[in-house]
């Protein structure tokens, strides 16, 4: 049986891994460890909720000199709430082995991060904007960091990260070693590996269906103008313990948090316009349960790893794929099950077939009654000949019914034509 003795890591690790109830590797924790701790860099493609923090944070501990004060590993995330999601599982790791961490992201002082910056931390986890902010000031030294995580690189592409992250990049030592980490694969994510990476090792772990197939996935086609009172019916019918709604704007969220508030739910909003002491607040405050339904923006669509998350609700179709994705692998993670309840509009419609496209697979249709909806094949008229009416030959009725020609009884009188005209000519030649 693999365990996280038998992958290379030392005993001091496991034991802390231990004692939060971790024993044994998932696959992606599996395959690249023994890779990380031998120096290579890995291009690795893991859906949500796999394990991936885990497998990139351990090699890093455990190759981090401890008796050198200076800046040796850096962990890029898109968001603050990733960021901190990261530094949540590594901290009382870091504190085992004795390496300093600091979180360098948004929404806090840079007067307390400059402070921290100056003891040379050995392990920096941030987002890109900030740290590159911290490195032009020249408080945040990255020549002598050589090891280096992207955490979902797709989504700090799309967030246009890409200059930053190359520029940050070009900054950190050589050589290096570069563990990208991510749970989709567009180009764009392939073309920064294959500039930045040296010969790479490709990880694809959970190959398949891109999402969970712990989660399901229920499709309800309904006007623009009910989904909120089915909103409110599904969330007393199913009585999630925790529930995430997403919208696609920051607008639409604080309009539906309202809406649902009136209705006497307990609800709150989390959206980009609030502070950062506020969203940790309400997720602080949601993680415990003092309230089960969050209203969400795409903003916590990464990084926020809840336990309890039984149901997400799609109140808008995302235009990107990905963010469905990611969306509902809030829900049904580490092997957890889960349902994802996705409002289409006649608007929408474009949106679910790419979808379904993206993850491979047909999402089942329900009404909004709670009946799954299922296409009737249409019954061929035949045409009713009146008496006194013109009846069409059998040959002229089949070419009708067929919507063409007897192709096949062309083809064989053409094949005897040739045949007779071949032994015409054999026969003139004999004489």
């Amino acid at each position: 049986m693999t365990t996280f003795t038998t992958l290379g890591v030392i005993p001091a690790l496991c034991d802390a891994l231990a004692r939060t109830g971790i024993t044994r590797p998932t696959d992606i924790q599996t395959r690249a460890l023994p890779l990380a701790f031998q120096g290579r860099d890995i291009l690795a493609h893991s859906r949500t909720g796999t394990g991936k923090t885990l497998a990139f944070l351990l090699p890093l501990l455990q190759r981090i000199r401890k008796d050198e004060a200076k800046e040796q590993a850096l962990i890029l995330a898109p968001t603050r709430e990733l960021a901190r999601q990261i530094a949540v599982v590594a901290r009382p790791l870091a504190d085992t082995v004795g390496i300093d961490l600091v979180t360098v992201t948004g929404g806090a002082t840079p007067e307390n991060q400059l402070q921290k910056l100056k003891r040379r931390p050995q392990l920096i986890i941030g987002t890109p904007g900030r740290i590159l902010d911290h490195h032009t000031r020249g408080a945040l030294i990255l020549s002598s960091v050589r090891h280096i995580v992207l955490d979902e690189a797709d989504q700090m592409l799309a967030m246009g990260f890409l200059q930053d992250m190359q520029t940050l990049l070009a900054a950190c030592g050589k050589p290096r070693q570069l563990l990208l980490f991510s749970a989709t694969l567009p180009d764009a994510v392939r073309r920064l590996a294959k500039s930045a990476m040296r010969r790479p090792v490709s990880i694809n772990a959970g190959s398949g269906t891109v999402v969970l197939d712990a989660i399901e996935q229920r499709i309800y086609l309904i006007d623009e103008d009910r989904k909120t009172a089915l909103l409110r019916h599904q969330l007393q019918a199913f009585n999630p313990y925790l529930a995430i709604i997403f919208c696609n704007t920051k607008e639409r969220a604080t309009t539906l948090a309202y809406e649902l508030s009136r209705a006497g739910l307990p609800v709150e909003e989390l959206q980009g316009d609030m502070s950062q002491s506020a969203r940790n607040r309400i997720l602080r405050d949601f993680a415990k349960g003092r309230f089960p339904y969050l209203v969400a923006s795409d903003i916590a669509a990464r990084g926020i790893d809840i336990d309890g998350v039984s149901h997400v609700f799609n109140y808008d179709v995302p235009g990107d794929v990905d963010y469905y994705i990611h969306r509902i692998g809030r829900t049904g993670r580490a092997g957890r099950d889960g349902l994802a309840c996705t409002y289409v509009t006649p608007r929408d419609i474009g949106k679910l077939r790419r979808i379904e496209a993206r993850i491979e697979q047909p999402l089942t249709k329900y009404r909004p009654d709670g009946t799954v909806q299922t296409k009737t094949p249409r019954a061929r008229k035949k045409k009713v000949i009146l008496p006194g009416e013109y009846r069409p030959t059998k040959d002229k009725l089949h070419k009708q019914e067929h919507g063409g020609t007897n192709t096949r009884r062309r083809r064989a009188g053409s094949t005897n034509t040739r045949n007779r005209k071949t032994a015409k000519r054999r026969k003139r030649g004999r004489r």
